[in-house]
């Protein structure tokens, strides 16, 4: 889960001629028994620590834009000048340090104290519905930009919020310990004064501005910001309801997938989706044999296409994972999986991962719009005054396109939900990010930016073969979307270069052998 960055270049703290800092590029060195990056931008030169607080990827290896600097494994942002994570998924700083020159050299010897936010005002309260990753880093983001009002997060899970992702992948696995799992420890949630109440949301009421909870509790509001995530599928089968059929949303469901394994030897995983796959690899490291079946010619084809698909395809028979696509499952026995193709798979433990759908009940009833998600404008504000919907639920205009869509990705979550709070405090930001995610599988992660339901031809530079490779998806007469295959640079760069509609800059990225 976490990288450890060992100590390599130059130690700082004795300096180093200016001259090897070249213009918008890291400098790798080390002051104090810890790794430092070294940038100069013009007349200013910084320097801040070489390693993401995400899951500890090198900066260094990152890519300087303005003045921040971007990590490699999953893109998240820092500012150069604070070391703030200024765009998730990272959402600590990284630390700073101060930059002394002398004649023609530099020393990086001290840490500069983190700067103070200047006071913001905005409504108040700020009700969040949902603790996920759009809730958790819309309260954390009020705070960072200075906002001294009250914060509510209503959640129906006890507890902190946690990192969603790594339930299907390390944790689940095994190889990441429950301590990683939640963002943050509660005492910081009190330091911050981000309360975090466990309820579930029954009713919105936009013209008195209040949320009453499932208990009859009344929360009044300024702003409100609905973050209520997705449900995942059970589908309406025989069987779909017996105590060894697992869905995987939450922690506690992850636990129950953990606490079930020692006792199973074969598995069945229905839906060959991210969360399926992912799922199917984490049970074979935990040594169950594992069928997969979905009705799909090919696992991800529709997501991802279908040389990608064959390819992830290829590294799960790799290691071990039996596909039965092109059918469905019919009916769930206590020992076994039957499927409308009439045969009959043995299984102790079965998972659905066929899909989430939006929870956009509340926002319905409330008279929201609601159109394949919660309807919100570029600054992610629904339908009703001081109320706005972030993450899985939200549907907003993609100026990168020109359609409106909904993505159920953790980063765009996270990004989204910033946004969310930059704008109750008054910032007029549009969301604007391109999407991007990450799936795991084994030892090999995909990296993919942009989006595209569809496509007229897919182009694959280098080799899936090989394991490095960059796939564009061509939709009319753009790029669309960009999958990489250990090509983090090229991830980073295509990014940036989709962000700026530089088109130009896309290809020739996507063109590199």
């Amino acid at each position: 889960m976490s990288g450890e960055t060992q100590l390599s270049g130059p130690d700082l703290s004795q300096g180093v001629p200016l001259a090897d800092v070249e213009e918008g590029r890291q400098l790798l060195g080390h002051s104090g028994g810890e790794p430092v990056i070294v940038v100069r931008r013009g007349a200013e030169v910084f320097a801040v620590g070489a390693t993401c607080t995400h899951y500890g990827g090198p900066l260094a290896e990152g890519i300087v834009v303005g003045a921040t600097v971007r990590c490699p494994w999953h893109h998240a942002c820092f500012d150069l000048r604070t070391g703030e994570a200024v765009r998730a998924p990272a959402l600590n700083p990284v630390a700073c340090w101060r930059v002394d020159r002398e004649g023609e050299r530099i020393f990086v010897r001290e840490k500069a104290a983190p700067p103070r936010p200047q006071p913001a005002t905005g409504p108040d309260p700020v009700v969040i519905v949902g603790a996920g990753a759009a809730g958790n880093s819309a309260a954390e983001a009020l705070r960072r930009e200075g906002y001294a009002g009250r914060i509510v997060v209503v959640g129906p899970e006890e507890g902190v919020p946690y990192d969603r992702p790594n339930l299907s992948k390390d944790y689940l696995a095994g190889n990441a310990p429950e301590e990683w799992i939640p963002l943050h420890p509660s005492e910081l949630y009190d330091e911050q004064r981000i309360e975090l109440l466990h309820g579930t949301a029954a009713a919105i009421d936009p013209a008195a501005r209040t949320v009453t909870l499932a208990g009859g509790q009344a929360l009044r509001y300024g702003a409100l910001i609905l973050a209520t995530g997705a449900a995942p599928i059970r589908l309406s089968i025989p069987g779909a309801d017996l105590p060894h059929v697992h869905l995987l949303r939450s922690l506690a469901d992850s636990k129950a997938l953990i606490a079930a394994a020692p006792g199973a030897k074969r598995a069945v995983v229905v839906g060959a989706s991210f969360i399926g796959l992912e799922v199917a690899a984490s049970l074979r490291a935990r040594g169950l044999a594992v069928t997969v079946v979905a009705p799909e010619d090919r696992p991800l084809g529709r997501i991802l296409g279908p040389q990608l698909g064959d390819f992830i395809r290829s590294v799960h028979e790799e290691h071990g994972v039996v596909f039965r696509l092109g059918t469905k499952p019919a009916a769930i026995t206590p020992a076994e999986v039957r499927l409308d193709s009439g045969e009959a798979l043995p299984a102790d433990l079965v998972v659905f991962g066929v899909g989430v759908r939006p929870r956009v009940g509340l926002a319905e009833a409330a008279g929201l719009t609601v159109d394949n998600g919660v309807v919100v404008d570029e600054f992610l504000r629904a339908s009703a005054p001081d109320v706005y919907a972030v993450g899985d639920i939200a549907r907003w205009p993609d100026p990168h396109s020109g359609e409106r869509i909904r993505v159920e990705h953790w980063v765009v979550a996270e990004r989204q939900g910033q946004t969310a709070a930059r704008n109750i405090l008054g910032q007029g930001e549009r969301f604007a990010a391109v999407p991007f995610f990450w799936s795991q599988h084994y030892d090999v992660q995909i990296s993919y930016v942009g989006h595209a339901t569809k496509w007229d031809a897919i182009e694959v530079t280098g080799s899936l073969a090989d394991r490095n490779a960059t796939v564009a998806f061509h939709a009319a007469d753009r790029i669309a979307a960009v999958a990489t295959i250990f090509r983090d640079r090229e991830s980073l760069e295509a990014e940036l270069a989709m962000e700026r509609d530089d088109a130009k800059a896309v290809a020739e990225i996507v063109a590199r052998p």
